[in-house]
């Protein structure tokens, strides 16, 4: 029988990467082929910490159109990277001002109400949500990639602001303290935002996983129409407190304080946003009755509160709204102090929310549209238009999902939508402002329960529960922590059991045992595949996940355990003695030294009870650190295969040749 005298190779050893070993019975059978395991081409420590790095924060190669250019083109494409407009706008045509007008137009009657009602939802004076969607659409309008994202305040950032920030201050009994720490929070996330967008660090969003999100996104949506059932009933003393316990006290301790008259009101164009919603959700052709009614809504009742106003002056309205534009702020900005962590603490996670429902909008869209958006770009864009909004009278923007469906469903076809949204709000802002005086609160409570109700997806909660159990543990920790703690310890149990998930995915990793299907080389899991069969004398464990200090330990007990359990098998079923042991290494993509170390130590540990121990096709990197550790050499010349077929067949042979 022929011997593989050199198993292992270089890549760049180019005469001998073919070679393979002749390997024949006593009885004529077939050659058998043998092939090397190759080393990955040798790179010195600066060249792999390089494509590592790259990996991390490159991996779309951003710089790639710039190769092979000249000056001229590589500054032209330099402002096309930096600056979105300069690629779209040289082949604007009127016609697709057309359709842009359309939906800006569209989008302006719904963002006009959705920013006075949510600017309330944040406790911050009304005009502050028409300031938020004057000046930062016309920013993203510059900056943003996606074509099709509406652009200002959104319902959970509104919550979060609200909730974090009335915890510690009043907004009541300190209303210049409260605003600047609105805008305060709104700066320090864009400065998150753009810095995650100039450093690359976009997977820290990733730990915001979908379950997690959902939970969050239904219990705010509860607290937050639980909220407003003070507008709807005309409670005057509300709690400030955003647990589900105290709202329901405070609703029914406040009895004496409804008001008949706003019930009817309220609850009258509460049907009627909620019936224009689902005629939109059945027939999307029909987006435009639910983008409508909002403003609808709120000129009918303003025109009512307006011809009642000496009959129905127990109604609260908006009162006075001052004309103008956005007065700067920069002077309002709070760095010292004894609340600049606060200010810090809701920055973070406020923009930690908007960035993920910007970019989930812009990537939602962008894929119905068969165009790319780019996730590191959009941070940045949306990091700055909020620091530019919050010296300039705003608290924090994103991409709305409300607005974006609006504003995708009117035909929009550029992001001159923003800007055709912004100036019907700037005309708003000049001349339109003293109609919204008799404006009454009821509707804006209307409006947010109309909006948020849509965040509960009870669908997608379900599938969690169907697909893994452990991702809806996550969602339901979220929905439970939002309704009884608090909105930020509640987004922070949802990630922690997020982050759980994922410790234990990399502790406890799957091993299995392989076998063989017959008629073939190819090996796998004996209880999925019920034709696969186990091969006399072996015993064949595949490890799926990297192999490191957190899970050594684990998998060497667990490998032991597979190699009692079939002990236990073979004598109970008096079948042939077990002889090798096949580590199939082709799913470990990482090793760390602590698993080396195991791998070692498990040889030893095997070799002691007469059994073989050998690793079949390990990665490029792990087969690397195997080299350089001097690890393969304890495992002889005949101890390291490409395929488990290959090990199957070469290691039985000797004992297929004996009498």
């Amino acid at each position: 029988m022929g011997v593989n005298s050199n198993r292992v190779e270089h890549f760049s050893d180019a005469t001998n990467f073919e070679t393979t070993v002749t390997i024949c019975s006593a009885e004529e059978t077939p050659p058998l082929e043998v092939h090397k395991v190759c080393l990955p081409p040798q790179k010195t420590t600066l060249q792999k910490l390089r494509h590592r790095l790259s990996e991390i924060f490159f991996p779309d190669d951003p710089l790639h159109r710039f190769k092979n250019q000249t000056w001229l083109k590589k500054f032209l494409l330099g402002l096309q990277f930096f600056f979105p407009v300069f690629q779209w706008g040289p082949n604007y045509t009127l016609q697709l001002l057309r359709s842009d007008v359309i939906s800006g137009l569209t989008i302006a009657s719904l963002a006009i109400p959705q920013g006075i009602s949510y600017a309330k939802l944040a406790n911050l004076p009304p005009i502050i949500g028409l300031y938020s969607s004057f000046v930062p659409p016309l920013i993203y309008s510059v900056l943003g990639s996606s074509r099709h994202i509406g652009v200002g305040p959104v319902s959970i950032a509104s919550l979060v602001m609200g909730t974090m920030l009335s915890e510690t201050v009043s907004y009541t009994e300190q209303p210049i303290l409260y605003l600047q720490l609105a805008f305060t929070a709104t700066f320090f996330a864009g400065v998150f935002q753009a810095s995650l967008g100039l450093l690359r660090l976009g997977f820290v969003i990733d730990f915001l996983s979908k379950a997690t999100l959902v939970g969050f996104m239904a219990g705010a949506a509860v607290i937050v129409s639980l909220q407003q059932l003070k507008g709807l009933l005309g409670i005057v003393h509300f709690t400030t407190k955003m647990q589900i316990i105290p709202v329901l006290s405070s609703v029914f301790s406040h009895r004496n304080e409804w008001s008949w008259q706003t019930i009817v009101m309220g609850i009258s164009f509460l049907t009627f946003l909620l019936a224009a919603r689902q005629i939109s959700m059945r027939k999307p052709k029909l987006f435009w009755i639910s983008a409508a009614a909002p403003l609808t809504s709120v000129i009918l009742s303003t025109l009512i509160m307006y011809l009642l106003r000496s009959k129905a002056h127990e109604i609260p309205t908006i009162g006075n709204l001052p004309k103008g534009l956005n007065p700067p702020s920069s002077n309002m900005l709070y760095f010292h102090g004894t609340y600049l962590g606060l200010a810090l603490k809701t920055g973070l996670v406020t923009g930690i929310l908007a960035l993920t429902e910007g970019i989930a909008v812009g990537r939602t869209f962008a894929a119905l549209k068969n165009y790319q958006v780019d996730g590191n770009k959009e941070m940045m864009a949306i990091g700055l238009m909020n620091m530019a909004g919050s010296c300039s009278s705003c608290y924090i923007t994103t991409g709305s999902f409300s607005r974006s469906a609006v504003n995708y469903n009117a035909g929009a076809q550029t992001i001159v939508s923003n800007i055709i949204m912004s100036s019907a709000v700037l005309v708003t802002l000049l001349f339109l402002m003293p109609l919204f005086t008799y404006t009454p609160n009821f509707i804006l409570a209307a409006i947010i329960i109309t909006a948020v109700i849509g965040l509960i997806d009870y669908q997608a909660a379900f599938r969690l529960w169907k697909v893994d159990k452990l991702d809806f543990l996550a969602c339901l920790c979220s929905f439970l922590g939002v309704l009884f703690i608090s909105v930020p310890l509640g987004l922070a149990i949802a990630v922690g059991v997020s982050v759980f998930k994922i410790l234990l995915h990399v502790t406890r990793p799957n091993t299995t045992v392989l076998g063989n299907i017959p008629g073939t080389q190819i090996y796998q899991n004996l209880s999925r595949y019920r034709e696969a069969l186990r091969v006399p004398s072996f015993l064949i464990v595949a490890v799926e996940s990297p192999f490191f200090f957190a899970n050594s330990t684990y998998i060497q007990e667990r490998i032991l355990r597979w190699v009692r359990e079939e002990e236990e098998r073979i004598e109970a079923n008096n079948e042939s003695m077990m002889k090798c042991i096949i580590l199939d290494m082709t799913a470990v993509t990482a090793i760390d030294t602590s698993g080396i170390d195991t791998i070692c130590e498990l040889r030893k540990m095997l070799e002691k009870r007469s059994l073989q121990f050998v690793l079949a096709n390990p990665v490029g990197n792990v087969m690397e650190k195997l080299h350089q550790s001097n690890a393969l050499e304890s495992f002889g010349l005949n101890g390291l295969y490409l395929t488990v077929g290959e090990a199957v067949a070469d290691i039985s042979s000797p004992w297929k040749a004996q009498p």
